[in-house]
């Protein structure tokens, strides 16, 4: 979104009504004639409870039932609680502050809150309403303070809320985004189901700690030899590591070239994040760089540390860059790649990383260590195959699950933006996700 369109980033002082009417783009058909909105501080619609909520430290905790809630959720589940009800909470401090990451949610039922987050009881307001608003708004602006940043109780109280003069059209609105959450729950429900029925696959597939089989084994390879152990650099051709090259100490720059550069920042479980920080590299560097070692469709890229074990098969036959925290290893004629990023993704694969690893914040692993660790590979490479087959038709659901569910989300994101009042216009293929507008809100 560009800077005139962002949400709450003008200065918190500035009332809607500087640059536009307080009328949101998409109104539901019977209160498009209901008038403008009104714009009112936060501590105008809000009775503050901090004084209610109170701090325990976690050797004082005794364990129990009820929710313990900080900044940004639940913290812990304690034998007590101070509150019963329902109220909205905002981060106070180590908290997110951004557009839509959550500062705001709703409590009910019986919890204990620490000193970490507001405690609010809406009045006037939809308090689903309200929560959907303050999810939206960036409130970076009100933020103070550095070590650590802070949304004091004051600026919260500043904070100009949007909101319909009508009870129904609050209701609608919130409505609306419930129905939209309850589908959000749903599938989220679906994603996690899936990958929990892949693990438990990948634990009966993989021999268990200190077995030489595993658990389940296809029909055609009951009576196959024993699985073999071996030392996991003893499955690879060759490992890539250029950790240490910079474009510094290369005496050259990025060069404002197109040829993506793989790092611990973009390279996640299964796929590259286009999204994450991403250095481009020219074709003179790339020459220099990689010299004459090319990255090769299947060959996997492995995050030495921060974060350590995650780990992609290249997708493509493009040209990549090796960058930081990251190594590649092309593996022997034999041993399948499919399978082997499976067994790298497997709980024990990663269980072992985690006995190994070194550093207190950013964990890490050495090469020397990863090339010692025992592994067990079927012998025969069909059965590799066969397992990865199966557990890659998993992953494909898993992928398929995580796209709709980014497409509900980003539906929601784009309804929200519609359906509150915002500075200076917003760009709806852009910001919806092209999504049509209209009497959709009638849904």
């Amino acid at each position: 979104m560009n800077d005139k369109n962002k949400l709450g980033t003008s200065t918190h002082h500035s009332s809607f009504t500087t640059h536009n009417s307080l009328v949101p783009k998409l109104r539901f058909p019977e209160f498009r004639e209901a008038g403008e909105w009104n714009e009112k501080p936060l501590g105008k619609i809000c009775d503050v409870l901090n004084n209610c909520r109170k701090p325990i430290t976690s050797s004082n905790r005794v364990s129990g039932p009820y929710p313990y809630y900080g900044a940004s959720g639940i913290v812990d589940y304690v034998n007590d609680f101070i509150f019963d009800g329902r109220l909205l909470l905002i981060g106070e401090d180590g908290a997110k502050w951004g557009a839509y990451e959550k500062t705001a949610f709703i409590v009910a039922g019986k919890y204990w809150v620490n000193n970490h987050a507001h405690v609010l009881k809406p009045f006037g307001v939809n308090d689903t309403l309200l929560e959907n608003y303050l999810t939206m708004l960036d409130l970076g602006p009100f933020i103070t303070g550095a070590a650590p940043p802070k949304l004091t109780l004051g600026k919260l109280k500043e904070v100009p809320v949007p909101v319909p003069s009508l009870l129904g059209e609050q209701q609608k609105i919130a409505d609306c985004f419930a129905s939209i959450d309850e589908l959000i729950t749903l599938e989220a429900q679906k994603l996690d189901t899936l990958k929990t029925h892949k693990k438990g696959l990948m634990q009966q597939l993989f021999p268990a700690e200190g077995e030489t089989l595993p658990r389940l084994r296809f029909p055609e390879f009951r009576t196959a030899r024993e699985w073999i152990e071996c030392d996991f650099y003893d499955l690879l051709e060759d490992v890539l590591d250029f950790r240490g090259r910079t474009p510094l100490k290369l005496g050259m720059d990025w060069g404002g070239g197109s040829i993506i550069s793989l790092s611990a920042n973009n390279v996640k479980n299964g796929y590259i994040d286009f999204d994450a920080e991403c250095n481009l590299g020219s074709e003179a560097l790339y020459e220099k760089w990689m010299g004459k070692v090319n990255l090769e469709k299947g060959d996997i890229v492995f995050t030495m540390e921060a974060p350590l074990g995650n780990a992609l098969l290249v997708p493509d036959s493009r040209r990549y860059i090796l960058s930081q925290r990251v190594v590649a290893f092309k593996t022997k004629k034999d041993i399948s790649s499919e399978f082997l990023i499976q067994l790298i993704w497997s709980p024990e694969f990663q269980n072992e990383m985690e006995r190994l690893s070194t550093g207190s914040t950013a964990k890490g692993i050495n090469q020397k260590t990863l090339k010692n660790v025992s592994v067990r590979v079927p012998s025969e490479e069909n059965e590799q195959q066969k397992i990865a087959d199966g557990l890659s038709s998993i992953d494909e659901l898993i992928t398929a699950q995580t796209q709709k569910l980014d497409t509900l989300k980003a539906h929601k994101r784009g309804l929200m933006q519609q359906l509150f009042p915002s500075f200076g216009g917003v760009d709806d293929e852009t910001e919806r996700g092209g999504h049509p507008v209209g009497d959709e809100a009638q849904g």
